[in-house]
This record gives structure tokens, C-alpha cells and sequence, in this order.
């Protein structure tokens, strides 16, 4: 009877079928996009078919599998036993392998001494750093075309420094990089030997790889420069420690290599038998049982019923209003640039405060280039709509202010808190808390009779921002514009832990594993982002101590879902909250330079800029 192993990881199901002499006669692999399993039983129906057959003896290994091993009757696999049994039965010659997974890293290492076998395994414990998660979210963010550079060459001189400890960490490091301009492919094969790093100085507990040395899993086996940093940096080990071997003919990745751990658990038949299986009907009683489960184990979704549903988008959408205001002629504008962590911003405003013109770019990894953009749009804007004009200045904040400041000879650049206070004071002069919430950063500002008098910033960790509902939204298939309307439609959502984002991964591979569907879990993300807000950064549990009136604004509060989940939160603490959206609350910070120019006029001076 022919065997099969099915590998249900974090992103993917993999499947491998073995013949009666242990070849394999059929394997695919597809993405799961948290309907793992769903997506397992289309697997398993189509090697039925494909292979007319009927039953079949199953084998199931990987981080979503138990259920469904369970639900069928069969074996569950460990997943480091499954990878070691499939290398020493194709690559007995392997003397360490390095596999990296969506979220998982492991390493194994076989000592053969005087006909004796011994193993030394080790995976990564509740870090996704250094694995396929921090890559893709990566791509992710800055919108790079992976299939551009899966081919790119690995140059070490080409490698800028880029922390690898953490996820976060990484992406840090990779922003500012981007923000100076650093060409997509050397951000890459510095994040690429940054992941190298990380892997060689923790899961190999400072053992030294020997050769052959397998480079197994989806990262290693679609980029080339991934490959080409591993062997650099092992070569480098294996001279310093006098070992022999020759990187490029002793480290590889085989073509079977993303389907060994499925294969491994289609032969541990040699070690266990197992029940065969016919039908799938337990996976469709599990996908029926599963949403009794949630109702018991989870939470209502984003809204109580349609009625308040309504409601709250009647009172909180936002309209794109055309910008329609008379100009005099000779009329003097100002002009507030944000270079922030994800986009560039601009707006031009009259003497009065008014938004005359305003653009939005997502970085294309060189600030210079991504504000003269802006400037250009907004200078074209104002030809149009205004007869004649002069600048009154012109003033940057964010990430890449002072920069921009001495390339086009700006009149000011002042701090983001700075920025974003007058942003919001210039549309709610009653405002009492600021809640700036961007592509990574988390801004609260407690204000008093319209001064500063405390604000908190998150540092290193940008968990449950708007740069991760995107990716996260990305990763399942959908827009960031769509985010709202696919949480809405959540009835229930599951409970995510608040803080670091390895939690909040750990928990999306553990709904998953119980059948959270991707509008499910966005929504539970939602509810997620004011724990992280008030919580995590301000740990400020008690928000009546901060103040009564309330505006949230930035880019991520343009998703709706995100606007109830912090309305619903603030309101159970506030009752008589006021809370306030931002109408252009992703120009924040712009328009607060823009106001900071005219309140100082006087100081500032004339900016030749926008004419040349």
C-alpha cells in the first residue's frame, strides 16, 4: 500500500508519496493561507485522484499537523525526527543540515565514530528571527519583487550591518538602510547574511557544521544569495578551524530539499505502522466542529450587531473631500514634509491653515528621490489652483528630517512629536490625548491646555502596527485597503496575546492549527492594537487618567477595523470619551510642520525651494 507524508507547516502543506520500495511516485505543495485544513484535504483528494486511489497509509509531521493527525487516526511525526530520518535515507553522506522554515529554524548534526551514529539536533525557541518570517515580512514592507533578486550575487563588500537577533531588530536596521538610499539587492544580502549569522552563532550551540552541509527549506532553496552567504560564512568557520571541505562542492541544497520532512514522514512506515486512510470525512466533521469551538474558546468579533456596525461607520468614515478653497492671488504658502518610516508625505497650506495640495508616496528606498517627488506633485497642484504664490518656507520631520533638511535647504526640521501635536491641535484645539499610531511607531501624547505634558514612544518593538496588519493582510491575500471590510465580516475572533511580534506569530500558527479563518484572525489583530497602545507602550491601564478627549490619527487609523477596536476600548474605560479620527490623519505630521512654519514666520524667512 503506498505511504504518504503530508507536512502541514506555518504557511504551507506539502505532500510526498512513496511506493512500496520507498521512491517517491507524487509530491506537491501548496499555500495554506491559514485554511490548513481545508487546503490539507484538497491535497490528499487530489493525490487520490491522480493516483486512483482510494486508501492509503498516512504519515503527518509539521506544526499544524496534530489535529489533523489526530481527527484521521494516523501518526504524527515530530518534525526534526521526520527531516533526519528522509536526510539519512537520501543524503547518508550529510553531515549537518540547516533548514529554515516560515517561522522555524533547525539544525542537525551526525557524529560517525568508530561505527557509531550519534545526532545533535537544535531548532529556535520563540524567536522567528533569523527564519522565512522576517524575510517575507521584509519584501513585504518594502514592496520588493523577490524574483528579481532570487539570483542575485552575494557580495560580501556589499553587506551593511543589519541586527539578526530579532525580527524587529532586522527591520530597524533595513529601514534606515532604505532611508539612506542602500540599492534593494544589497538590502537583501545584508538581511541574507544577517539570518547566516544569527543561525551559526545560536541554534548551532557553538558546534561547527561539517560537511556536507544541506541548505534545506523555502528560503534556502528560492534565493541563491541566501545559499551563497551560508557558504561564505561556514568556509570562513571551516578555516578557522581547520576543517576540510570545499563550500562549493559540500554545501548544497538538494531539488527534493523543501519536501524531505514529508517524505521523512512518509518512511518512519520503516520504524511504525500506521492505520490506513480511506475517507476524509473527520476533516470535514473537524471543519464543522471547529466553529462550535470558536464560539466557546474566542471572542465576538469587531461589532455586537449590524445596528452598531452602522453606526459607527456612519460616524467614522471618512470622505474624500476635493479641496476646494478660493485663493487669493500673491497668496503665500507653507510647506510640511514627513519622511516617515513607510512614506513620504507632503502638504502645502495657506496662511490660514488651509490644505491647499497634499501627496502621498510609499518609500522607494531613497528619501531624496521620494521627496522630490512630493514636492514636484505639490508644486504642480499649485500651478493649477492657485494664480500666483510664494513659499513662506518649507519644513521636514520624521525619520529622514535632518537629510532632507540639508539636501533641499529646508527653513526647519523639527521632531515627530512635535510635528504631530500640531497637527492634531490644528483640528482639535480641545484634544487631550494624541494617539499616532504609523507604519511602526506608536505615538501617545498627553496634552494640557494644548501643551506637552507627557508623551511615550515605542522603541525597538513595532508589534500590531500598521506595517504588520499590512504584511499580515498581505500574507493572506488581501490589500491593506481591504483589511477593514474582511475583519468586519468576522462573527468571532481569537484571543492574541499583546507585545512582542514573535507572540502575536506564535498565536497566528496556533489558530490556525484550530482553523481560524484570515478574516478571523485580522479581526482578532485589530483588537490586538489598543492592548499594544495602552498597555504595552503606555502601560497605562487606567486611561481616565489621561485625559477625556481623544484623537487618533496616523496611517494605521486609516483601517477601520483598527478605529473600532480603539473606539470600543477607550469607551469601556471613558465612558464620556470624546474620540476623534483624524480627517487627514496619515498628513499629521506634515501639517504640523506646515502650522509650525506660519506660527513662525517671522524667524523662518522666505524659501526660494518650490520656484527653482
Amino acid at each position: 500500500m503506498l505511504r504518504v507524508g503530508v507536512d502541514i507547516g506555518s504557511t504551507t502543506v506539502k505532500a510526498t508519496v512513496l511506493d512500496n520500495e520507498n521512491r517517491i511516485i507524487w509530491k506537491e505543495y501548496i499555500r495554506h493561507e491559514t485554511r490548513q485544513v481545508e487546503k490539507t484535504i484538497e491535497l490528499l483528494e487530489r493525490l487520490k485522484k491522480d493516483l486512483s486511489i482510494n486508501k492509503f497509509k498516512l504519515y503527518v509531521t509539521g506544526s499544524g499537523g496534530s489535529g489533523i493527525a489526530k481527527a484521521l487516526g494516523c501518526k504524527h511525526i515530530q518534525e526534526v525526527n521526520a527531516l533526519v530520518l528522509a536526510v539519512e535515507h537520501l543524503f547518508p553522506e550529510a553531515g549537518s543540515v540547516f533548514e529554515l522554515g516560515g517561522q522555524d529554524a533547525k539544525f542537525v548534526l551526525w557524529h560517525r565514530e568508530r561505527g557509531k551514529l550519534k545526532r545533535f539536533t537544535s531548532m529556535n525557541d520563540k524567536c522567528a528571527g533569523g527564519t522565512g518570517a522576517t524575510i517575507d515580512r521584509i519584501i513585504l514592507k518594502f514592496r520588493i519583487d523577490p524574483s528579481k533578486y532570487k539570483n542575485t550575487k552575494y557580495v560580501p563588500e556589499k553587506v551593511h550591518e543589519v541586527a539578526g537577533k530579532c525580527g524587529v531588530f532586522a527591520e530597524t536596521d533595513i529601514i534606515s538602510l532604505y532611508k539612506q538610499g542602500v540599492p534593494e539587492d544589497e538590502l537583501l544580502i545584508s538581511l541574507f547574511d544577517a539570518i547566516v549569522l544569527q543561525n551559526l552563532s545560536t541554534i548551532t550551540r557553538g558546534y561547527t557544521p561539517k560537511p556536507k552541509v544541506l541548505l534545506l527549506g523555502g528560503p534556502n532553496y528560492f534565493f541563491k544569495p541566501l545559499r551563497e552567504a551560508w557558504k561564505y560564512h561556514i568556509g570562513k568557520l571551516w578555516e578557522e578551524r581547520n576543517i576540510k571541505g570545499n563550500p562549493e562542492e559540500d554545501i548544497f541544497t538538494p531539488d527534493i530539499g523543501l519536501f524531505l520532512p514529508s517524505v521523512g514522514s512518509a518512511l518512519h512506515s520503516i520504524v511504525e505502522s500506521t492505520g490506513e486512510v480511506g475517507s476524509l470525512d473527520p476533516l470535514y466533521r473537524l471543519i464543522e466542529e471547529r466553529e462550535k469551538l470558536k464560539e466557546s474558546m474566542g471572542e465576538r468579533g469587531l461589532w455586537k450587531d449590524e445596528e452598531e456596525l452602522k453606526k459607527f461607520l456612519q460616524e467614522y468614515s471618512l470622505k474624500n473631500k476635493n479641496i476646494n478653497i478660493h485663493i487669493p492671488a500673491d497668496a503665500r504658502i507653507f510647506i510640511g514634509v514627513d519622511g516617515g518610516s513607510t512614506s513620504t508625505k507632503g502638504v502645502a497650506l495657506d496662511e490660514k491653515g488651509n490644505i491647499i495640495a497634499k501627496e502621498y508616496i510609499l518609500s522607494k528606498g531613497d528619501p531624496i528621490e521620494d521627496t522630490k517627488f512630493i514636492l514636484k506633485s505639490i508644486k504642480k497642484q499649485l500651478d493649477i489652483k492657485v494664480p500666483s504664490f510664494e513659499i513662506g518656507g518649507v519644513g521636514f520631520t520624521g525619520y529622514a528630517k535632518d537629510l532632507l533638511k540639508e539636501a533641499f535647504g529646508g527653513d526647519i526640521a523639527i521632531v515627530e512629536t512635535v510635528a504631530h501635536t500640531r497637527g492634531a491641535l490644528h483640528f482639535f484645539p480641545d484634544a487631550e490625548v494624541i494617539c499616532d499610531v504609523g507604519g511602526q511607531d506608536i505615538k501617545v501624547i498627553i496634552l494640557r491646555n494644548g501643551s506637552v505634558k507627557d508623551f511615550k514612544l515605542n522603541t525597538q518593538c513595532s508589534a500590531g502596527n500598521g506595517y504588520y496588519l499590512q504584511s499580515t493582510a498581505e500574507r493572506f491575500g488581501y490589500k491593506v485597503e481591504e483589511y477593514a471590510e474582511v475583519a468586519f465580516r468576522a462573527k468571532y475572533s481569537p484571543r492574541f496575546n499583546f507585545g512582542c511580534a514573535v507572540f502575536l506569530e506564535a498565536d497566528i500558527v496556533n489558530f490556525q492549527q484550530l482553523g481560524w479563518s484570515a478574516e478571523e484572525i485580522m479581526a482578532g489583530l485589530a483588537k490586538t492594537l489598543p492592548l499594544n497602545v495602552w498597555l504595552y507602550v503606555m502601560q497605562e491601564p487606567n486611561l481616565k487618567r489621561l485625559g477625556r478627549v481623544f484623537v487618533l490619527q496616523g496611517g494605521t487609523h486609516k483601517n477601520l477595523a483598527v478605529v473600532k477596536a480603539q473606539v470600543d476600548f477607550i469607551k469601556e474605560r471613558v465612558p464620556d470619551a470624546k474620540i476623534y479620527l483624524h480627517p487627514e490623519g496619515s498628513y499629521a505630521g506634515a501639517i504640523g510642520v506646515a502650522i509650525e512654519l506660519i506660527r513662525s514666520e517671522e524667524e523662518v524667512g522666505k524659501n526660494e525651494l518650490c520656484r527653482v
